[in-house]
């Protein structure tokens, strides 16, 4: 296990911090089950869960994050509460579905994340600003198959001095280790560089080789250029991580034109709220525009596409991209939610392949986040993955 000395995470210099390491390489069985290929989607079906509905004393809501786990059939939800209702927390669940639709979603456990001291993750009003201490806004979550750990992502907050973080948990959410962030997606106190308030972390996916993490910025970095608008796109960043934290590489991703006008003073604005691997260089995203109406109410646009990184310019050694000419990743659409003929189309944050369906298809399954809001839904929603012609 490598150990940084003065690591500075979340704007706080922290000592002797473990650095997440490979324990073991997957199996060439993982390795395969690893590997998608996806041309088009079919929905298949819709399941609502209940509004704050309770399980063991928690309220299940904020849902930004899914992950299955193939080989325990398993799998993990995490909510982005920031300790606000309950302390940070992921859940654990069945979820049965077949190609015909669901059949029943059954939450089977929930666990509260620590951090390295033991303790819980504070809220807004609690946090003491104490070195290894933070506020936990987390966004994505993943089960590794090469440790049967959990890596897990948070926005940070730019108000409380806190950088965006990426840290593994064991499956009862015990801190294991921790991934540091580049320096390029760091605050600095001129607010000049640096990620976006609540524009960060927020979508991730372990390689189709099992060997490192890739990361998802939902908006472009301060010193990247501006957020998308309904003009024009723009350009943010894909990152891998290696096992130690090296960057490996990083590329900009080009996202859509906000495809909504809001009215008045409200609200408009458009990133990537999950990625996913498919291979070595191919990548789902699922791109989600909100649009706020003159009555407050939030119309979401999701779309989900497949990339990948060949040809794309590496931007890992740039500390900006604002004045350069780089050749973004190649983007191809998949589908458009809001097209297909599957409802109201809700706050969707979290996506995962799920397990193979009777026909031998891959599945993907879908989360929305209801901000913990009665107007809007937790649902999951499982799509068959129809294949590429060879």
């Amino acid at each position: 296990m490598h150990k940084f000395n003065k690591l500075l995470i979340s704007g706080i210099a922290i000592s002797t911090l473990s650095i997440l390491t490979i324990s073991k390489a997957p199996s060439i069985e993982a390795k395969a089950q690893q590997q998608h290929s996806v041309e088009q989607l079919k929905w298949i079906d819709t399941e609502t869960i209940p509004h704050n509905k309770s399980y063991k004393g928690t309220t299940i809501g904020g849902l930004s994050g899914i992950s299955y786990d193939v080989t325990n059939n398993k799998w993990y939800l995490v909510s982005d509460d920031r300790s606000e209702k309950n302390p940070a927390r992921f859940y654990e669940a069945k979820i049965n579905y077949n190609k015909n639709g669901f059949n029943h979603t059954k939450f089977t456990d929930v666990h509260t994340f620590k951090q390295s001291d033991g303790s819980n993750y504070p809220n807004k009003d609690k946090y003491q600003h104490h070195p290894n201490e933070a506020v936990a806004d987390i966004e994505s979550i993943r089960i590794d198959p090469s440790t049967n750990k959990l890596l897990y992502t948070s926005e940070g907050d730019r108000s409380l001095g806190l950088n965006p973080f990426i840290r593994e948990a064991d499956l009862n959410g015990q801190y294991s280790s921790e991934i540091p962030v580049t320096e390029t997606i760091k605050m600095d106190k001129e607010k000049n560089k640096g990620f976006r308030n609540n524009l960060a972390l927020e979508g991730s996916s372990i390689s189709a080789d099992g060997q490192s993490l890739w990361t998802a910025m939902e908006a472009p970095i301060i010193q990247d250029g501006h957020t998308a608008t309904t003009n024009s796109g723009a350009l943010t960043r894909i990152s891998q991580y290696s096992r130690n934290g090296t960057l490996m590489s990083e590329y900009a991703y080009p996202l859509d034109a906000i495809p909504g006008t809001a009215k008045d003073d409200k609200t408009a604005e458009n990133g990537i709220s999950e990625m996913l691997a498919i291979s070595n260089h191919e990548f789902l995203t699922l791109e989600r525009a909100s649009v706020q109406t003159a009555d407050g109410i939030y119309h979401n646009y999701v779309r989900i596409y497949k990339f990948e990184t060949q040809d794309a310019t590496e931007i890992k050694d740039m500390k900006s991209i604002k004045n350069s000419k780089v050749q973004p990743v190649k983007k191809k659409l998949v589908a458009n939610l809001n097209e297909k003929d599957i409802g109201k189309i809700d706050n969707i944050e979290g996506m995962t392949f799920g397990k193979k369906l009777s026909n031998g298809n891959d599945s993907l399954v879908l989360v929305t986040d209801n901000n913990f809001n009665k107007s809007q839904k937790t649902e999951l929603i499982a799509f068959e993955v129809q294949l590429e012609d060879k």
